[in-house]
């Protein structure tokens, strides 16, 4: 998946090479520094550069970060397994391994925690990571459509918000799982949590949620009054 970059300033063109460097050098960096200590001045050292090359593609600490985090899930990618199932269990078994990472790991709580006191941060966050990976459930979803496992839904707003609803919850499942509950997000657990998701996104092809009345079999036969259990009545 393409990695949205900070827009180019003016001056010589970029370099392919100095960016992965410099990207590398920074989730390098969080691991053993931390958010707070790492430098601008400390990831152009480690990466083999001059302080200005990082000045000229970013803006400060804040952007470098998220843009180094974001390369890492750029990784995910959703081929087409065969069924729906199959493609949740394959991309969650994907991303539950990117955060196994400690680059991942570190870097994505520390850009998460500090967003919490900036706001531009956060939006760049949504932007570089989280938008890019609703697309992914855009194209699974699609997928699910095209081969009649999922119903269509004719409004746009209810769409949408019926993708950001399945990113939610499969983003918070995986990243609870594995960074807050440090539980490992291992084969069978995506099997079992696969399980539970299909039954909320294939519950009911009807739109209302209602699946109709069930089938009537007609009164039961009286047999007569049934006699009290010892014990039944207090």
């Amino acid at each position: 998946m393409q990695i949205r970059t900070p827009a180019c300033r003016t001056g010589r063109p970029r370099s392919a090479a100095a960016d992965t460097a410099i990207l590398a050098a920074t989730r390098e960096a969080l691991v053993e520094l931390g958010w707070s200590k790492l430098t601008l001045g400390d990831v152009a050292t480690r990466a083999g550069v001059a302080k200005t090359t990082l000045y000229r593609r970013w803006a400060g600490k804040n952007e470098l970060v998220v843009d180094a985090v974001a390369e890492l899930f750029g990784e995910l990618e959703l081929p087409d397994r065969g069924s729906l199932a199959a493609d949740i269990e394959g991309v969650v078994l994907q991303f539950a391994a990117i955060l196994a990472r400690p680059e991942a790991k570190s870097g994505l709580m520390a850009a998460v925690a500090e967003s919490t006191r900036d706001d531009a941060l956060r939006e760049r966050i949504r932007a570089s990571i989280v938008d890019p990976q609703k697309d992914l459930v855009l194209e699974g979803r699609a997928r699910a459509q095209a081969r009649g496992e999922l119903p269509p839904q004719a409004d746009p707003a209810e769409a949408a918000r019926t993708v950001d609803l399945i990113f939610d919850v499969v983003a918070g499942a995986v990243v609870h799982r594995t960074l807050v509950s440090a539980e490992p997000a291992d084969e069978e657990w995506v099997r079992s949590f696969t399980r539970v998701l299909l039954l909320g996104l294939t519950a009911s092809t009807d739109p209302s949620g209602d699946s109709g009345p069930s089938e009537d079999t007609g009164p039961s036969e009286d047999t007569g009054p049934s006699e009290d259990l010892p014990g039944e009545h207090v």
